[in-house]
């Protein structure tokens, strides 16, 4: 049977990111069948020919300001002088994403969105996170999966005086968990369907 690889690359500004992104891999990790790697970026230099000979990519990166951090989007740009450059070879790839900030909200989806239009822009297919809203009612809790409330990604919250050791929550790394498997099995289907 053909094997899968996905690969995580992340940027994480004060460590919560880079739990979140572990938590992917793991997730991603846990399907037999599927290898996965984590891939920290810090600007716009990126492991290239990994990333190249992955079947998924799942971006991350915390949600600064309204949107990815400074050092996630150069990264980003300089997909445009290599990726595209070496004639689109992201094309037809899985993507998605994830992303963590201090606030419940802290404009995540808007980081998702931009994520999401990024791929797009690769010619990736994107993987969304497949959950229904959780802790939304008067029986859900704090302790459901996706407890914030999204569809396009997976989102996590860190209190601001809190550090990567007790933040983000259990439930938001088992949702990050849920959105790594989720793409490895999808990445499983793409490949096996493709041989």
């Amino acid at each position: 049977m053909s094997k899968a690889v996905v690969a995580v690359v992340y940027h994480s500004g004060y460590g919560h990111t880079a739990r979140q992104a572990e938590a992917v891999r793991y997730g991603a990790a846990s399907v037999e069948g599927v290898s996965a790697k984590l891939y920290a970026v810090d600007g716009g230099d990126a492991p290239w020919a990994e990333l190249e000979q992955a079947d998924a990519i799942i971006f991350g990166a915390p949600t600064y300001m309204g949107g990815p951090s400074a050092q996630f989007k150069a990264f980003q740009d300089a997909t445009s002088r290599t990726v595209f450059a070496a004639g689109g070879t992201w094309k037809n790839k899985l993507a998605a994403g994830f992303t963590n900030s201090a606030s419940r909200s802290g404009d995540k989806l808007a980081s998702l969105q931009q994520i999401a239009i990024f791929a797009a822009q690769h010619g990736m297919h994107w993987v969304s996170l497949g959950l229904p809203p959780g802790n939304n009612s008067s029986t859900g809790s704090e302790d459901d999966l996706n407890r914030l409330g999204f569809f396009l990604g997976a989102a996590a919250q860190s209190n601001a005086d809190q550090s990567a050791e007790l933040a983000p929550s259990p439930s938001d790394l088992r949702t990050a968990e849920h959105l790594g498997a989720r793409v490895a099995q999808t990445a499983l289907q793409f490949v096996r369907g493709r041989a």
